[in-house]
């Protein structure tokens, strides 16, 4: 009966998450709806308002091309009235002094004719028949004026809308959540030249799986990516998840979003401006007490750009008198009073490694080396606790271990 009443509560619970995706769903299709009637009427008026304005340009372009034509016609046939005229009036002016020559040239026995013939001499040397251009100022072609659009015509005929950039794919395999920061990792599903930069959306959600259309927590937005991945940096892990979105943008429209993805952010709560602080206790088996600092290889923890970070080690010194900085078996008794709070500072470019007293910053030891990999800081307690201060994302093994040292004496153990 139990195990009925058990396997219908998973049924029940089932259906239940089941139903909500459904009503999840209706919503969006019902909020699609509405964009696609909203979107629609918004890029009509758009395609309007360009073809307007398209039109507009064109009838602007006509009548400045007119007002050329009626300026160069005027201007032409001003030049030509003028010559005309001036030829008028030198026609007239000959054809008297033609008529003078003639009747002079008939009274040839007069006493006056040596005087009339010097007379219509000096009227053709000045007449201004003689000093009239025969060849007309300007030409009556009016080629230089038309036009050939079958260019542009062409132009206008392959005129159509927009490209629009491809849906970027998220690479999970690439993409990496560590020390409060998301590196995001998408490509292209197919080579696109044009595209100038790319939007990414991340939000924070406790809930699993695909992004939920009703979320509290909003959008956030990051704009004029240049490069196909991105680090999200000084995040607050205080939900379990995050969901992300890419959507690649040319210098005209943006494309479609990337499918979401939801990737999971664990982390501690975070106290004291924001730092994280864990603790491993363990029952002593012995007066003994040490902490030891390992180094191991973290993949992309040089990529994330953690070149040098410090850890903080509160130590529970009880009986302790002397302490021992070990590195590339190279030892290092600490001279000064044993610190009940050790400082540990790697910088890894520089490879120095050192140990200081964190109370009174007095630095106790530094070793001096060249690390080949990047790092990753790891600590093993043997009999007692200690405390670790950092501002980075608290490991979940390390949160497993304690549970497990719990219920446990052992005297030797890693938090690796």
């Amino acid at each position: 009966m139990e195990e009925q009443r058990e396997a219908l509560r998973k049924i029940i619970k089932t259906l239940a998450v089941k139903n909500e995706e459904i009503q999840s769903f209706i919503y969006s299709l019902k909020q699609m709806l509405l964009n696609v009637e909203a979107n629609s009427a918004k890029v009509q008026e758009d395609l309007e308002a360009e073809f307007q304005s398209l039109f507009s340009l064109l009838e602007e372009l006509k009548e400045g091309m007119l007002m050329k034509i009626k300026q160069d016609r005027a201007s032409r046939t001003y030049e030509l009235q003028n010559q005309l005229a001036a030829c008028t009036r030198a026609l007239e002016s000959s054809e008297e002094l033609l008529e003078t020559a003639n009747q002079t040239l008939q009274a040839m026995d007069s006493e006056d004719f040596p005087q009339a013939a010097k007379q219509i001499k000096d009227g053709v040397t000045m007449a201004p028949a003689f000093r009239l251009s025969l060849k007309a100022k300007v030409s009556d072609n009016m080629s230089h004026l038309m036009v050939d659009f079958a260019q542009e015509r062409q132009m206008l005929q392959a005129l159509k809308f927009l490209p629009v950039p491809s849906a970027p794919v998220i690479d999970l395999a690439e993409s990496l959540v560590a020390d409060n920061c998301v590196t995001l990792v998408w490509r292209m599903p197919d080579e696109d030249s044009k595209i100038d930069h790319y939007v990414l959306e991340y939000r924070r959600t406790n809930f699993e799986g695909p992004p939920r259309l009703k979320e509290d927590q909003p959008w956030m937005v990051i704009e004029g990516i240049r490069q196909t991945e991105y680090t999200l940096t000084g995040l607050k892990f205080d939900m379990k998840y995050m969901n992300f979105r890419v959507k690649a943008c040319n210098k005209a429209v943006a494309g479609e979003f990337s499918e979401p993805v939801t990737l999971e952010t664990p982390g501690d709560t975070l106290i004291d401006g924001g730092e994280h602080y864990w603790e491993v206790r363990y029952e002593p088996d012995s007066k003994a007490f040490g902490v030891g600092v390992a180094y191991r290889s973290l993949g992309r923890f040089e990529q994330l750009g953690k070149t040098a970070a410090s850890w903080c080690l509160h130590v529970n010194n009880w009986l302790q008198v002397s302490f021992t900085a070990k590195h590339a078996n190279k030892v290092k008794v600490l001279d000064a009073p044993v610190p009940d709070c050790l400082g540990v500072h790697c910088d890894f470019h520089q490879g120095l490694l050192s140990f200081y007293n964190a109370r009174t910053k007095q630095v106790l030891h530094t070793f001096k080396t060249r690390f080949t990999q990047p790092l990753l800081p790891a600590f093993t307690v043997w009999c007692g606790s200690f405390q670790v201060t950092t501002g980075l994302q608290v490991p979940s093994a390390v949160r497993c271990l304690q549970k497990r040292g719990s219920a446990t004496s052992s005297s030797n153990t890693s938090l690796t």
